[in-house]
């Protein structure tokens, strides 16, 4: 057996995880643990508190383009933060297991990077290019991670929309005769497919229903058994923020996403993790615009930080629930 690399800093020494075991639970347990995104203190606040109340297992994700906002090194930061503050909210020395995840990797240099700075998780994003050397590339980042203990999600399908830097203006669905190959050779712990979800906050036109590819979920569930599989773009885009965010100014038309109850299906299969984002972003955008449309006089950040934090608790707290991820109860069981 090869020895284990050393890397220059390990997500251990952080207190983070990986996925290898919370997948094994959600597999054989009937959850999915929430990819939630942050950018900012008040982002992993929320989250944190959120999955403590609910003892909820977490993957912190972070995207190219939050690494460039916010400093890779304050991120890293804020991670070993949120371990030890999912500590102090629960009143033990365990808290809740939270993963550190690289969200959409664009390179080779890029995972190897983010492995390097603590990530317990790098998902390389390699679904635009040609099949070959999509596997090659992910094969590499695999090799490099496992190394380390660091776990890999791979990802076979485009999806659309626009979020960050990843933008496809259409979708392919994952091919499910191709899902064997791909994860015997590259050795991916999880794979992130393409049945219908997409990016952003604009998912579905306005008149039509709203479906996700089930089909080839249960297709690719029946190919590789007890397989870990992610979902990505799985907003579902609460209009009660859109229509608050267009009453106080905003401009959020046909703003559409993804029917909870089709993720809670979803989730029921082979789904062990989904990514949510843009619903974040809008109740903390939905709470901003309201408060400082009613308190003009007001200019301190924490003032209006403090409701649209609240509001994300709220959020997260209901993905969390048995009415969409049904995690909550499974931080450690």
């Amino acid at each position: 057996m090869a020895a284990t690399a050393t890397p220059k800093i390990s997500y251990k020494s952080l207190g983070l995880v990986n996925t290898r075991d919370i997948f094994a639970r959600a597999v054989t347990g009937g959850f999915a643990v929430p990819g939630f995104n942050f950018n900012n203190l008040e982002q992993m606040q929320a989250i944190i508190q959120a999955c403590v109340e609910t003892r909820s297992p977490v993957i912190l994700q972070v995207s190219k383009g939050a690494r460039a906002y916010a400093n890779q090194t304050l991120l890293r930061f804020l991670a070993q933060g949120a371990v030890e503050y999912s500590k102090e909210l629960a009143h033990d020395d365990k808290g809740i297991p939270i993963v550190l995840n690289l969200d959409h990797g664009d390179s080779y240099e890029t995972c190897v990077s983010c492995i390097d700075s603590g990530f317990s998780n790098v998902m390389f994003d390699g679904s635009a290019l040609p099949y070959d050397k999509n596997v090659e590339v992910t094969r590499r980042v695999v090799e490099y991670a496992h190394a380390r203990d660091v776990t890999v999600e791979g990802e076979l399908g485009v999806l659309s929309g626009v979020e960050d830097e990843v933008s496809h203006e259409s979708a392919h669905f994952t091919r499910p005769d191709e899902v064997e190959d791909f994860v015997r050779k590259t050795g991916v712990d999880c794979l992130a497919i393409s049945i219908g979800t997409s990016h952003g906050a604009y998912k579905f036109k306005p008149g039509t229903s709203p479906r996700i590819r089930l089909d080839i979920l249960h297709e690719i569930e029946r190919r590789i058994p007890g397989f870990p599989i992610v979902m990505h773009g799985s907003s579902s885009v609460p209009q009660e923020h859109v229509a608050t965010i267009n009453k106080y100014g905003g401009h959020l038309d046909d703003a559409i996403g993804i029917p909870e109850e089709q993720i809670r299906e979803a989730v029921r299969s082979a789904v062990c993790k989904v990514n949510i984002d843009s619903d974040g972003r809008l109740a903390m955008t939905a709470a901003i615009r309201e408060y400082m449309a009613l308190h003009p006089d007001h200019f301190d950040p924490r003032q209006y930080f403090t409701p649209a934090r609240a509001a994300l608790v709220r959020l997260y707290k209901h993905k969390c629930s048995d009415l969409v991820l049904n995690c909550a109860g499974h931080a450690w069981d």
